[in-house]
């Protein structure tokens, strides 16, 4: 009964014997999913990431981080080996950022495309570009940030250094004196400005009386031109005058004749007074004429 239950016993041992070395060799088997390898380019930093760190895209776990070294020809460059699962297919125009968990610090890879994915599909053992991640942007932008402000600090110290502090010192003081000289100036042209006031209101005041001169002076002038105005009246005159100045060049040419013939009697009457009686005398017949007496005197 004895050797039974050791037999038993054996037997039990050897099946669990059988069955862990089926799951060990099974474990180190490994999965039988099929999977495809890429290299991720990287020219910055992979600080956080280690082996076996997981890969994702859109969100989801698709494989991890098998090796990370440098670039033999160029030592500018970070290599990373990542396997995948072969049943997805990435795109071409795919590329890599780092991702961080929480504040571990520990860091995984995250395949991301741009707005529009390609249709075409990335073969395997293709390079995928590493593009900085938004922490490292930020970070950069911060150190940017940092140095500007260094920077700043000792153009300012070197700014105020005594030589300079002396000269802005005065040139505050000269701008206090500036502002004391505005301040007289403006209480002396206030009285100026209180006469431009009243210069102003007398120079309302004039030139609504001007406007009213002007409105009598457009009265006045539609007076004159208007039907029957002084402007109809003097031209009215200046016709009629017109009309009787050749009537006056005619009595004034009579009365020049009348003037004439009347010397000429006046003359007459000096030389005959004796006409006034005896009227006009004859005149003495001519040569050729009957009584007419030739004068006497000696003929040579």
């Amino acid at each position: 009964m004895e050797n039974r239950a050791h037999a038993l016993v054996a037997g039990l041992f050897v099946i669990c014997l059988g069955a862990a070395a089926l799951i060990i060799a099974e474990w180190f088997k490994g999965d039988s999913i099929e999977h495809d390898h890429y290299q991720v380019v990287s020219k910055e930093s992979v600080t956080g990431l280690g082996l076996q760190a997981s890969v994702y895209y859109r969100g989801v776990n698709i494989g991890k981080v098998n090796r990370i070294f440098f670039n033999p020809e160029n030592m500018q460059q970070i290599l990373i080996d990542i396997v995948i699962d072969g049943s997805i297919k990435l795109p071409k125009n795919i590329y890599a950022q780092l991702g961080y968990q929480g504040i571990t610090g520990l860091a995984y890879v995250q395949l991301r495309n741009d707005k529009e994915i390609s249709p075409e599909v990335l073969p395997e053992d293709a390079r995928i570009p590493m593009r900085p991640s938004l922490l490292d942007e930020v970070t950069g932008y911060g150190q940017n940030i940092l140095n500007n402000v260094n920077e700043l600090v000792i153009k300012m110290h070197q700014l105020l250094n005594d030589d300079n502090q002396e000269q802005i010192g005065n040139i505050l003081k000269n701008i206090e004196r500036t502002t004391r000289n505005i301040e007289g100036i403006a209480g002396n042209l206030q009285p100026i400005l209180e006469s431009m006031t009243h210069l102003t209101t007398e120079s309302g005041v004039l030139v609504k009386h001007l406007d009213e001169l002007l409105t009598g002076i457009n009265q006045s002038m539609r007076s004159v031109n208007q039907q029957g105005g002084i402007i109809d009246s003097l031209a009215t005159s200046a016709q009629e005058m017109a009309t009787t100045i050749p009537e006056l060049r005619k009595v004034s040419n009579g009365l020049v004749r009348n003037s004439q013939n009347l010397d000429r009697v006046l003359r007459q009457l000096e030389e005959n007074p004796q006409m006034l009686l005896l009227g006009h005398p004859s005149a003495p017949p001519g040569p050729g004429e009957n009584g007419f007496v030739a004068p006497s005197g000696n003929i040579r």
